[in-house]
């Protein structure tokens, strides 16, 4: 759980600043997203095996 607590004379839009950038580093939309729906095992290794293949690929290219 991600909490905020406010200082005295602290306007709220700053802590809601606050409150946002944890938020975002914590990964609560990302986790969200990513638990939307069920994703086959097969799949997700997929898509793995895919990133890893494009980031080779570009890395090869840059140290060329």
């Amino acid at each position: 759980m991600i909490e905020v607590t406010v200082k005295d004379g602290e306007q709220i839009e700053h802590a809601l600043r606050r409150f946002k950038k944890k938020w975002e580093r914590a990964g609560v939309l990302r986790e969200l997203r990513r638990k939307a729906f069920y994703i086959k095992p097969s799949v997700v290794k997929r898509v793995e095996r895919e990133k890893t293949m494009r980031r080779v690929a570009r890395l090869s290219r840059i140290y060329r």
